[in-house]
């Protein structure tokens, strides 16, 4: 059974109160992985062997690396490329490399992992963050508020963000060795649509394709309806710019969440953008328009006081040039700039550049 650490922590909180367990954690991939970043498997010191993280390929070595750690306790990095078909190593038949990071789990553990729980089951972003190396440290960091003392500066933007993966600390902060590893916790992505229309319409589906959890929220009422709005996760009626205020005080924004104004009508959209454009730390802001109405806009903004350096931020026009005529092909165009802008992306053809395509 293949499984990440989030549908094993029940599982880990009981075996490990009964004893040491070794958690193998998938830390990084390349290439065609066979499994994601955070899959997870557990060997109890009985043997029991629970997950999996490569259906098979590298199960061997692994249970083999746990058995070890749970003796002397070292904490191992496995390293595990493509398998030499005339040879005997263990490796991965999918041609890509896995990291798999293997230590021992004791009852010292638990409040770790119980808080890791109730944080899971009340909805909260956490991250667990753990130093890669033979005596590996945890600390569990939250990306509302400002960063713990000691997080180093790659650590904490990946927190922020909600990425797992490695990251290398910066030299002069001792917190944690040259490497660790970030698991990241929490709700998916939100996409904040304003308005209540067929452009709003195509995006939220396109939104939920993409994995956000998609709120819709208009003030008026008899177009704001979740039968118009099938693909959105919530529909709001209310002003936008409250509503967005609303959820800054109560911490359900962070830094992936996404904001787009479509409302194209200026007592709508001017005091939502001030209000998006003041949260500094969302991930994107964008609003849809031509450039007469996108001129008329800033002027707006200005007069109501929003700081250049604010406006810096706004996408707007939002999208990339494709030429797009429909909703459906504006939504696309959104989406694409949504991507390339949260993604580090250029939003250059491909068959323009040289080099690998995934970085």
């Amino acid at each position: 059974m293949m499984a990440t650490v989030r549908e094993l922590l029940d599982v880990l909180i009981r075996v490990v109160s009964g004893g040491p367990v070794a958690l193998a954690r998938v830390i990084d991939v390349t290439g065609s992985g066979p499994r994601s970043i955070g899959t997870a498997m557990l060997v109890s010191s009985s043997g029991e062997v629970i997950g999996s993280i490569s259906a098979g390929c590298v199960e061997s070595a692994i249970v083999e690396s746990a058995r070890g750690v749970l003796v002397d306790g070292q904490a191992v990095v496995e390293r595990f490329g493509v398998a030499d078909p005339e040879g005997l190593a263990v490796g991965l038949t999918c041609g890509g490399e896995i990291e798999v990071f293997v230590e021992r789990v004791t009852a010292r553990r638990l409040p770790d992992l119980l808080a890791l729980q109730r944080d899971i089951a009340a909805g909260r972003s956490v991250a667990l963050v753990t130093g890669l190396d033979a005596a590996p440290r945890w600390q569990l960091v939250y990306p509302a508020g400002d960063p713990p003392d000691g997080i180093p500066g790659d650590t904490w933007n990946s927190v922020r963000c909600g990425r797992s993966g490695t990251v290398g600390a910066d030299e002069d902060q001792a917190a944690f060795p040259p490497r660790a590893f970030v698991h990241s916790f929490g709700p998916p992505a939100r996409m904040i649509l304003a308005g209540a229309n067929d452009f709003v319409r195509a995006l939220s589906r396109l939104g939920g394709q993409l994995g956000y959890r998609v709120t819709v929220v208009d003030a008026r009422e008899t177009f704001t309806t979740p039968a118009r709005f099938p693909a959105a996760q919530e529909v709001i009626v209310d002003w936008p710019h409250r509503y967005l205020r609303a959820e800054r005080a109560a911490g359900r924004l962070d830094a992936r969440t996404v904001v787009v104004i479509l409302t194209h009508d200026a007592k709508f959209d001017v005091p939502a953008l001030a209000e998006a454009l003041d949260i500094e730390y969302l991930a994107f802001v964008g609003a849809l328009g031509s450039r007469r109405t996108h001129d008329d806009r800033l002027t707006r903004l200005l007069e109501m006081g929003v700081a250049p350096d604010r406006l810096r931020r706004l996408r707007s026009p939002v999208g990339l040039d494709l030429n797009a005529r429909t909703p459906d092909e504006t939504a696309v165009s959104i989406a694409a700039q949504i991507i390339a802008d949260t993604a580090g992306g250029s939003a250059r053809p491909l068959a323009e550049g040289s080099g690998p395509i995934h970085r």
